[in-house]
């Protein structure tokens, strides 16, 4: 088999994913009518990308993903939540052993600014690879690397439908070397098309320190996004960069920048 296929078990879970997305298209129980707002909520979430993606850049050497979370948040707007992936790169790109899976960990605080129209959301997430062997001697290429798990500081501030959103790391940014303070911005805009439809125009800016400008790099995607109804959302999002080639190409050759159309679902409940 080869290293870039996807494992029997992966295939299993997209074929369960397929049977799910199936079954939800057809009509659900109507839900109760909005009553006064909750004190708290608890949210779950599952769903299937076909290139998980995290800033232009492949998570999983182009291959489909399998992806849940849970969210829980306060009337106050505290909120934390857990959300988890299965991944490449780890392997792929930085050569280690062990390393298969994505767990983030996040919580924050988001409120609206007084007698304004602007809010705001701050917080820290922590993507987590659980095992991985990132960076440990002995291991080439993987020992030219730090731990791959990182951890971010960010901000974010709405007005409208813009948001522009700042993350910073706390510590090495995924691997790479001498990198505390890697920066990340991010401006959006939330189009309402009406009938559910959302569209969506990004443009990031991810800086790297200490890797000799070639990590540095801009993204840019277009995500039309559908409200199915009945926590059942698709997206359909179109991405590209201009991140450096031999940078940004793994063990195998594969170049993770180049630009794609991913295609997703997700069922929150």
């Amino acid at each position: 088999m080869k290293s870039d296929s996807l494992s029997a078990s992966q295939r299993k879970l997209l074929a369960i994913a397929a049977v799910t997305v199936v079954v939800l298209q057809f009509p659900l129980v109507a839900r109760a009518e909005d009553g006064p707002e909750p004190e708290s909520t608890l949210t779950y979430n599952v769903g299937v990308t076909s290139d998980y993606r995290v800033r232009g850049i492949a998570q999983t050497s182009k291959k489909p993903a399998i992806q849940g979370g849970v969210d829980f948040a306060l009337k106050s707007g505290l909120y934390l939540g857990l959300a988890a992936s299965n991944v490449k790169w780890v392997k792929e790109f930085n050569g280690a052993t062990k390393g298969s899976y994505e767990l983030d960990l996040y919580g924050g605080y988001k409120a609206q600014i007084t007698d304004t129209s602007f809010t705001y959301d701050v917080g820290v997430i922590s993507y987590r690879y659980p095992g991985n062997n990132s960076g440990v001697e002995g291991f080439f290429p993987a020992g030219t690397y730090s731990n791959a798990s990182t951890t971010e500081a960010f901000g974010a501030l709405s007005y409208g439908i813009y948001t522009f959103k700042y993350n910073r790391s706390l510590g090495d940014f995924l691997g790479n070397v001498n990198s505390s303070g890697s920066q990340y911005f991010d401006l959006s805009a939330a189009i309402d098309m009406t009938n559910g439809y959302v569209l969506t125009p990004h443009i990031g800016r991810q800086l790297i320190p200490n890797q000799t400008g070639q990590a540095n790099y801009s993204d840019i995607a277009l995500t039309l996004s559908k409200d199915f109804g009945g926590g059942l959302t698709g997206t359909a999002a179109a991405l590209a960069t201009n991140a450096d080639r031999t940078f940004y190409t793994d063990t195998h050759g594969r170049f993770l920048a180049n630009s794609t159309l991913a295609i997703g679902l997700k069922y929150s409940f």
